[in-house]
């Protein structure tokens, strides 16, 4: 009897490690896919000053498939190079606004003006946990992310506590003119409008994506390849030897809380003066 309870005993305890493990990779994939490199807080000799660049990974040098998908990214978000069309590009369908989601969206950029507003100073984001990502490439906006926003954005959405907030450098330092909100990328579009509504905002995702060949990644033809390539279909991307990849990233929506009406605030690109 003695030997069976304990056998029972043995069997609980490891169906909760493995319950445990199941959930924790469940976690890891709800993680936005943003990656960053790390950032320290400026010291006060430096505070007055924006970090310096280092050129490591720029264009050029040897980069992972990562790197490549994020600079291809950030070139996807420059102010004004959206195209709805785009084949590496896909976008939720705008629905029919009603007062309850233009009352929903009001309430959400208040709540978000107030969440960011210490965040005017950059480097209080950064004591927060905030890295920036891709310091060292030249941007039209910075995303500062907080990984741990992010995670626990994949489960519960607070509209003053966004995944990203986006600044512009200036010659001195970063101003705050945003920020994003994130979901994974196996959201529905009911998940989706049930954070922003779709009749007010555009989520986008960055998708088709075929990868060259790891051993041609120095000397890729990126034409074809990346978020900018022409290969946009696996059969396409089997036939010239790359990686296809569906999606990267997850759902992603910027916010422009400062602007004055909300097809400005929701922009899908901020269009600087």
């Amino acid at each position: 009897m003695f030997a069976r309870g304990t056998v029972v005993q043995i069997a609980v305890k490891a169906g909760m490690l493995v319950g445990v493990l199941f959930v924790f990779t469940l976690l890891l994939a709800a993680l936005p896919a943003h990656r960053a490199p790390a950032q320290q807080a400026p010291t006060q000799e430096s505070a007055a000053q924006t970090p310096e660049p280092d050129h490591n990974g720029m264009p050029g040098m040897d980069m992972t498939d990562e790197h490549a998908n994020e600079k291809a990214a950030v070139h996807e978000m420059t102010p004004g190079r959206h195209d709805a069309h785009n084949q590496h590009m896909t976008m939720t369908a705008m629905r029919a606004q009603t007062p309850e989601d233009v009352q929903r969206a009001n309430d959400i950029v208040a709540q978000l003006r107030a969440g960011i507003e210490k965040y005017r100073d950059y480097r209080v984001a950064l004591n927060d946990g905030f890295k920036i990502f891709m310091p060292n490439v030249p941007q039209p906006e910075y995303h500062f992310t907080s990984y741990r926003n992010g995670f626990l954005e994949a489960f519960t959405f607070d509209p003053a506590r966004p995944t990203s907030l986006l600044y512009r450098k200036t010659s001195t330092s970063y101003e705050l003119a945003g920020a994003m909100y994130t979901l994974p990328k196996r959201a529905s579009e009911e998940q989706l409008n049930a954070r922003v509504p779709l009749s007010v905002a555009m989520r986008h995702l960055h998708t088709n994506l075929c990868m060259p060949p790891r051993a041609q990644l120095r000397n890729a033809d990126w034409s074809k390849f990346g978020l900018k390539g022409s290969i946009a279909t696996q059969d396409a991307c089997d036939a010239a030897g790359g990686r296809f990849r569906p999606s990267i990233f997850g759902w992603m929506v910027h916010v422009y809380p400062y602007e004055d009406s909300l097809d400005k605030i929701f922009a899908m690109h901020h269009h600087m003066d």
